[in-house]
């Protein structure tokens, strides 16, 4: 049985299967096949949503499903049941589950004991069907693996989206650059398990600092120059510096975070014609500004479609 727990869980391989299949879905969005006919699945959402839940929604059904949206404080999770519980009882009523929650310890026990097909939706720690999406998205509109080339995110480099960035390069071997405060980079244990044994080069005394690591295929570099990390770069990408659950940090966050923004003079220092992605919500003036925003919303919101036929090539992974 499969699941889409993590980036770090899945190999390179697997994520090229997935990543292979979007194409068709989008295509043949009328005609494809429906192998989810005759299932029922859950959304169990303790987040709110637009995009994933829509997208899933929209994907299960087009495949074939029954879709039901479960709210964790309108079902026995809100109450204080354990997952373990919720996971044995629906295990044995439903075919399928999609989970966006806080913690990822909560989807591993979920697919653990439900024993049926299970996605994580996002947790603080990752959120990998965005960032399948994203690499899809680059590759159908350059025309190009993502392999080789350079991704520069910048902001909070701590949070789940640039984590599970992390995971894909090191599996999918491009050099993904990681422009953040020294306190919004990621943990060490975190590269760590990217490198896999491999050697952590750090260079503090330069300008501008950086700290390079051999991250499976691929690199990963940690730098708080951001002209530095953009420079070159085939795709600029950011995320809220805010994420949900953070909510009380926000002024500190929006004070730390400052200037750590995707604007036109960042743009000019990455190659010509390079992508900027942005996963949504966006606030511009913050992490991207309103200018910068609208000139690239084409891509952007090509991204947040693509999120509806990652989703069903996800799910068709699984159960194929």
């Amino acid at each position: 049985m499969k699941h889409l727990l993590s980036l770090e869980a899945i190999s390179g391989t697997d994520m090229r299967l997935i990543l292979d299949r979007v194409a068709g879905f989008k295509r043949d969005r009328a005609t494809h096949a429906r192998p989810l006919t005759g299932q029922t699945w859950a959304l169990i959402f303790s987040k709110s949503s637009t995009r994933t839940r829509v997208s899933f929604e929209v994907g299960l059904r087009e495949l074939g499903a029954q879709v039901m949206f479960l709210n964790a404080g309108d079902i026995q999770l809100g109450r204080g049941e354990p997952i373990k519980d919720t996971a044995r009882v629906l295990g044995r009523m439903i075919h399928g589950a999609v989970i966006r929650t806080f913690a990822q310890s909560d989807v591993e026990d979920f697919a653990t004991y439900a024993k049926i097909p299970t996605v994580n939706a996002l947790t603080d720690d990752e959120h990998p069907c965005q960032i399948l999406t994203d690499i899809f998205t680059y590759e159908e509109l350059r025309g190009e693996p993502i392999t080789g080339k350079t991704v520069t995110f910048v902001g909070d480099a701590a949070c789940n989206v640039p984590v599970s960035w992390i995971w894909a390069a090191a599996k999918l071997g491009f050099e993904l650059r990681l422009a953040a405060p020294k306190a919004y980079q990621p943990a060490r244990e975190i590269l760590r398990r990217a490198a896999d044994g491999a050697a952590m080069s750090g260079w503090t005394s330069q300008k501008p600092a950086f700290e390079s690591v051999d991250a499976g295929k691929g690199t990963v570099v940690i730098t708080e120059n951001l002209e530095f990390a953009a420079t070159g770069a085939d795709l600029l990408y950011t995320d809220v510096w805010v994420s949900m659950g953070k909510e009380a940090e926000s002024a500190q966050r929006l004070q730390d975070l400052a200037g750590y923004q995707i604007n036109a003079e960042l743009v000019k220092l990455a190659k010509p014609g390079a992508l900027v992605m942005h996963c949504l919500p966006a606030y511009r003036g913050k992490e991207i500004d309103e200018a910068t925003f609208e000139a690239h919303a084409d891509t952007i919101f090509t991204q947040a479609e693509n999120r509806l036929h990652t989703q069903k090539a996800i799910v068709d992974w699984m159960v194929g």
